[in-house]
């Protein structure tokens, strides 16, 4: 299985294609990296541009389902509603392109990368190298961010099919 993680913005969205066969353990990172649009871009060509760049990217690498982190914000709500938009233009493109999409907390994708929820940001960056078997942490934080979305949802698929 083929799984795209998304870590969701709009100056900077991370993306991470991640592969596992089942029945094998190993994962295999297929292609990770960023679309980024410049704060003086106006905001509705911003979002264009992820939507334009994302769709590119799925009919590039043909993935088998998509996983969208959540968005978690405590005090900043103007950031909030600008991620909300580019994750919105993000799932728009998964969607367009008949993908089945799972949506995790930031909370799940620790747990599930690192064991712990309240992992910081260079544990889960280290566990994605160990995880894909990389010789340094991908860069920058944003596509390892996607990796590990990607990771997290290809487990819990696997858990899912051996309930089944």
């Amino acid at each position: 299985m083929r799984a795209i993680g998304i870590d969701p913005g709009t100056a900077i969205t991370g993306w991470g294609v991640v592969e596992q066969n089942f029945g094998e353990q190993d994962l295999r990172v297929v292609a990770y990296g960023v679309i980024t649009t410049p704060a003086k871009t106006p905001f509705p060509q911003r979002l264009k541009t992820i939507y334009d760049e994302l769709t590119a990217i799925i009919a590039e690498h043909r993935p088998d389902t998509a996983a969208v982190e959540m968005l978690f914000f405590s005090r900043n709500t103007t950031t909030a509603l600008s991620v909300g938009h580019g994750r919105g233009v993000a799932m728009l493109a998964l969607a367009n392109a008949d993908l089945p999409i799972a949506e995790y907390k930031p909370l799940e994708i620790k747990q599930a990368i690192v064991g712990y929820g309240g992992a910081d940001k260079q544990q889960v960056q280290r566990m994605v190298k160990l995880l894909l078997n990389l010789d340094e942490i991908p860069k920058p934080d944003d596509a390892a961010d996607a990796l590990a979305v990607a990771i997290c949802h290809l487990h819990s698929a696997r858990w899912a099919a051996i309930g089944d």
